[in-house]
């Protein structure tokens, strides 16, 4: 599987190698976050949600955009000894264009509730409920953020911070993205991402590595449907064992600067943790 995944990521500098670069209106206007792009030159609304494989496209300079969770429910920790549950509600990240390829972004988590429980338990026996961990990320594209190659490839680096008191992880804690995107069609991209963070179990009271190879297909059925089917893996030093899922997550493109989503991520072994959520994307 490890292998699979490095032959995702390094299959599309072949094809950018052989591409020529053409200079787009967007290319050469110096916008930026007091610069604002005019709306009539607005590119394709391109989040990082739905799935866990995030867009290499960074929000257009001068311009907001709303990614939230309306609900969000995981089930989790049904291969160890105990289990967990986490609800979490109006689960928002701000995001600014500030330049040409570079855009800041602030996930505000409003309301979540955690629950734990024995796995030979009936009644949960900790609940916590309150505001989650503030994270602040930066994300900046190298190659393709005008969106007229095939090939675009960003990397965004995050802090989480201890906000969350009982319903937060603990401590601060980092990570580091690369995202990936090849146009295989008109109606069709293929995602690939390697991320890594630098975590912390409360439990434990220590900090681990995560490492979250995935890979995520996008099709648009017509203008307003679209699917994204996904495949997640993650290995940890903590527990040093693979866990995946798979993913899918049906897209409502509203409006141009709209769009709707639901889907589920579906555990494929019994480490990994069943979600099921509803949420929007919004730009002005």
């Amino acid at each position: 599987m490890k292998h699979f995944f490095w032959l995702i990521i390094l299959l599309p500098n072949l094809l950018w190698a052989q591409e020529t670069h053409k200079p787009t209106p967007y290319d050469s206007a110096h916008f930026s976050w007091r610069k604002p792009v005019p709306r009539n030159r607005l590119r394709e609304l391109q989040p990082d949600r739905p799935g866990i494989t995030e867009s290499p496209f960074t929000v257009d300079a001068g311009h907001a955009q709303v990614e939230m969770d309306l609900l969000r429910l995981r089930n989790g920790g049904t291969g160890n000894e105990q289990r967990e549950r986490d609800l979490k509600m109006a689960y928002t990240m701000l995001k600014l264009g500030l330049g040409r390829r570079t855009d800041v972004q602030l996930e505000v988590p409003l309301y979540a509730i955690a629950k734990q429980r024995a796995t030979d338990a009936d009644d949960w026996e900790e609940r916590h409920a309150g505001f989650g961990d503030l994270t602040l990320r930066v994300k900046h594209n190298f190659i393709g953020d005008d969106q007229q190659g095939k090939f675009a490839m960003s990397v965004i680096g995050y802090v989480r911070l201890p906000s969350g008191g009982t319903v937060g992880d603990g401590a601060a804690e980092y990570g580091a993205v690369l995202p990936l995107d090849v146009e295989l069609s008109d109606k069709a991209n293929l995602e690939a991402q390697l991320e890594t963070d630098l975590n912390y179990d409360r439990d434990q009271d220590q900090r681990y590595v995560r490492f979250i190879p995935s890979t995520a297909l996008e099709y648009d059925f017509t203008e307003k449907l679209g699917l994204v089917t996904e495949a997640v893996a993650m290995w940890n030093t903590e527990q040093r064992r693979w866990q995946s899922s798979v993913n899918v997550a049906p897209i409502f493109k509203v409006t141009p600067n709209l769009q709707l989503d639901l889907g589920t991520h579906l555990a494929l072994n019994r480490l990994s943790d069943h979600e099921y959520f509803v949420g929007f994307t919004f730009r002005r």
